[in-house]
């Protein structure tokens, strides 16, 4: 295996090679969800909601069951009736009834956007038509659409038969689904023993992940009673998974292709479609393909939580933190599954507190199912940790870097959830932040009328390893196939094969990656939890490391000596005895069909932990009392990445999580009506930044190399997201002079607390 201790210059890590799926992308060729096209396809419209709460009285299908053109209708009761059951995805578990009732509702809706019926017709327009026809019965209820109105007295109840688990007391008709508690010392003790104690609670709105591509599906159920699904997704065998569970199928008689994808930052890990078109298909007989609208995309698919937190932390004389303690309410959407778990594992990571408790709420509500978006749970704990660490260092006068590097949590550091740090950078971000240019700038002149500010703040993600495999095939031309199963979220297909190429000593060029569907390809966990150039590419490093032993065989039969006899060292395979005996890798390759036919090797992983990652961001921007609007001016994000596999990537990642953050901080939000509704559901609407709302992001790379890695790996693809809004809220503060506890931080809320405008 190779060790991350060696010291040696690579030659293709660290190197920016064109990506393999690049030429495809630019040019067209790609094929996206939408795309497929299968002999005899039609298409599925869905109806949907138009309340954020209603008991379903009664759904009369007939009308559209007439339509000249259409094939198959069906309600939710098409669809198994299943008990309470649990399936693990690797990055977290589902409950599948749950699941079912969410894809198409049986009994209740439990946000605007629910879908209750479907029909497939001959096209798109037909099958919208009929399903106009379609007429449903509601009992409207009052909705509640944040945790404070869910979990009053009297609040009406979303889900009869959720029994809460509250510390492992076991609650009937409650919206709480699950409350969890972290604690250890004595943080009572303490904080009567602090120097300064700061207590604020924050509270954040639900946001979506953005990306530009609508949930799709295209599916077959075939003569042999198998389904074979075509579809946009973060990861095939999680969807296979919770298809044939929805469907109540053996997962071998359900195949998924992924196709590519237009983002998804971990929205795309549910599934929405695929049980729907499955059953279309099975009545109607012909394939089936739906195509979510943006309106029901924001709607109908899982965004991010919102929420309440409340985080009290006090310090020593010294500014030493001492004590700390949160209440971190979330809001799961209609069904249980809020990111609580996460949220509280990365409160208080970048700290090293001896006194800590941490409870964590999972709240339903009537808005949509949230998902994963981008390290689920972290921006919101850091907005709320990082705005009070920011007010502790003011009121101990300390720069709030320097006060970041006296609590800093290191090796051998306890996180607040109990578990111990292995090596990690989090020392090392912090003294390249207080290093950096940006850092030791002044903060220069605004325009004529507006006033500027500059803020702080860290972010940590836990990163997750979870299963991959990958299988390697030599051509006689040495170039080497990868199949993996790991769908690729903007370049992992070449992250991946750098590794294997590094370990092979050939080029990254002479590697044909493809991301194979669930019966072609090796199992892999889902694109997620920033573990896929982690996993896949330690997978791909074991298949590499197992072909060059099955290549050495090859020698021994060609040369006619001893396996033991034979070695390899940077492309090259050789006797050791005889220095003539010698084949680089292309020429062995061109070789193999006398020694027994083609080469191949697989490699594979199941991965408990990932190595954490850390990351400080400095933001300057311009606000305009007069109008509330703010400018990023200038943005440097500071963070620890292991060992750079692939830098452009690398650099890209982390620059994307920023502009999201930044969203968070400043614009985005679901704007939620009266009656539960919201009002928001377009980008026209739904304000996210552009190119044209930003600087040019700066990136500072450190590397830490994580020892749990053959190169050294870290995940990169959550930490950037976790800073941005504390760190936009501590400049409006350098800035105004005042304290910002709600995100996302906009006109109107700054005029609100500058007295300019009231609520």
């Amino acid at each position: 295996m190779v060790n991350v201790s060696d010291s040696k210059n690579y030659k293709v890590i660290g190197t920016n090679p064109i990506r393999h799926d690049g030429y495809d992308k630019v040019t067209g060729r790609a094929l996206y969800g939408a795309d497929i096209k299968l002999p005899g396809l039609i298409w599925a419209s869905i109806v949907r909601s138009p309340h954020a709460h209603a008991v379903i009285k009664n759904i009369d299908t007939s009308a559209a069951e007439k339509v000249d053109g259409v094939f198959a209708v069906m309600t939710g009761k098409d669809l198994p009736h299943l008990a309470d059951s649990w399936i693990d995805h690797g990055e977290g578990t589902e409950n599948i009834a749950w699941s079912s009732e969410n894809i198409m509702a049986t009994k209740k809706a439990l946000y605007k956007g629910h879908a209750l019926a479907a029909v497939a017709a001959k096209d798109r327009y037909v099958a919208d038509y009929a399903a106009s026809k379609i007429k449903v019965e509601y009992e409207v209820l009052e909705s509640v659409t944040n945790v404070e109105d869910a979990t009053k007295d009297g609040a009406p109840i979303l889900l009869s038969d959720l029994v809460g688990d509250h510390i492992g007391k076991k609650v009937e008709k409650t919206n709480i689904a699950s409350v969890t508690r972290h604690e250890f010392g004595d943080p009572d003790k303490a904080f009567q023993d602090a120097e300064h104690v700061v207590e604020r609670t924050f509270t954040l709105q639900m946001v979506h992940q953005g990306y530009i591509e609508p949930h799709n599906a295209t599916a077959v159920w075939d003569e042999e009673g198998r389904v074979k699904v075509w579809t946009s997704t973060q990861g095939a065998f999680p969807v296979r998974t919770s298809t044939a569970a929805i469907l109540d199928m053996d997962v071998s008689k359900v195949k998924v292709t992924p196709l590519e994808i237009g983002g998804g930052f971990g929205g795309k890990i549910p599934i929405y479609l695929e049980p729907v078109c499955a059953t279309l298909s099975k009545k109607s007989g012909r394939p089936v393909k739906a195509v979510m609208e943006r309106s029901n995309v924001f709607q109908a698919s899982g965004p991010a939580p919102g929420g309440t937190i409340t985080v009290k932390m006090g310090t020593d004389k010294n500014g030493k933190l001492i004590a700390a303690d949160t209440s971190i309410k979330l809001e799961a959407g209609g069904f249980p599954g809020a990111a609580v778990g996460a949220a509280v594992q990365c409160v208080f990571a970048p700290y090293d507190i001896a006194n800590t408790r941490i409870d964590g709420y999972d709240i339903v509500v009537n808005k949509p199912k949230s998902a994963a978006y981008r390290a689920p749970g972290s921006p919101q704990a850091a907005f709320a940790s990082e705005t009070v660490v920011n007010e502790l260092a003011e009121l101990h006068g300390m720069d709030p870097v320097e006060f970041r590097l006296l609590n800093a949590s290191k090796e051998g550091t306890r996180r607040a959830d109990g578990v111990v740090f292995p090596v990690i950078g989090n020392e090392e971000v912090l003294e390249a932040a207080k290093a950096s240019d940006h850092w030791n700038s002044e903060l220069g002149t605004p325009m004529k009328g507006r006033v500027r500010g500059r803020g702080v703040a860290s972010g940590y993600w836990f990163n997750v390893g979870l299963k991959s495999t990958v299988n390697l095939t030599v051509n006689t031309d040495g170039v080497v196939a990868l199949v993996e199963g790991s769908t690729d979220i903007g370049g992992t297909r070449t992250s991946i094969s750098m590794q294997a190429a590094e370990v092979l000593g050939i080029p990254a060029t002479d590697f044909r990656p493809t991301v194979g569907d669930t019966e072609t390809a090796g199992y892999a966990d889902v694109t997620g939890g920033s573990r896929t150039t982690y996993a896949t590419g330690f997978a791909a490093v074991k298949a590499a490391e197992n072909l060059i032993e099955v290549l050495k065989d090859r020698c021994s039969i060609i040369w006619s000596i001893d396996k033991e006899d034979i070695d390899f060292d940077n492309g090259t395979f050789f006797a050791t005895k005889d220095p003539e005996l010698k084949f680089t890798f292309k020429e062995l390759a061109a070789n193999l069909d006398s020694t027994g036919g083609p080469a191949a090797s697989s490699g594979s992983v199941d991965l408990e932990s990932a190595g954490g990652a850390f990351g400080t961001h400095i933001v300057d921007l311009d606000v305009d009392p007069e109008t509330g609007k703010t400018d990023i001016v200038r943005y440097t994000a500071v963070q620890d990445v292991g060992t750079v596999i692939y830098p452009a990537y690398c650099k890209g990642n982390i620059q994307g999580g920023v502009v999201q953050g930044i969203g968070w901080g400043l614009n985005e939000e679901y704007f939620m009506k009266d009656d539960g509704t919201q009002a928001n559901t377009s980008y026209l609407d739904y304000r996210m930044p552009t190119a044209l709302d930003l600087p040019n992001i700066d990136v500072i790379m450190v590397e830490k190399p994580n020892p749990g890695h053959p190169f050294g790996v870290r995940g990169v693809g959550e930490v950037p997201i976790c800073p941005p809004i504390a760190a936009i809220g501590d400049a409006l503060h350098d800035a105004v002079g005042k304290r910002f506890y709600d995100a996302p931080m906009k006109p109107g809320r700054i005029l609100n607390l500058l007295g300019k405008i009231s609520d």
